[in-house]
């Protein structure tokens, strides 16, 4: 076993760490079309306000953390007027846990919640 293992970075090629979504990034440069290829990744009644609500307002995963966020806040005060059947209790505890499990991940990587 050699004791000295050299490591070369071409210029440009240092330690990087990228997410890369080879399908959403090489088919969104062609449109859905690729030679006798159909590749549909998504349906949208207008893709175009869907990428620039993705490019101005923010991701998926921001989206749906504000809503949870905002969720999480009603959860604190809802009150219902009606006893709530098995089910509707049943869907608020998943909710629940979903959420507190979300928080759970967002203060592993150091990210703010709502507490």
């Amino acid at each position: 076993m050699p004791a000295f293992t050299p490591t070369v970075n071409w210029p440009f090629s240092g330690d990087v760490s990228q997410l890369i979504a080879p399908w959403t990034s090489w088919f969104s440069a062609f449109g859905s079309q690729v030679g006798l290829i159909n590749i549909n990744l998504g349906r949208s009644s207008a893709p175009e306000v869907e990428r620039d609500i993705l490019d101005e307002v923010g991701s998926y995963g921001r989206q749906l953390g504000r809503i949870g966020d905002a969720l999480g806040v009603l959860l604190e005060h809802f009150d219902p007027k009606q006893p709530l059947t098995p089910d509707e209790e049943k869907a608020i505890r998943a909710l629940r846990v979903m959420l507190e499990d979300i928080d759970g991940v967002k203060k592993r990587h150091n990210r703010s919640t709502i507490e």
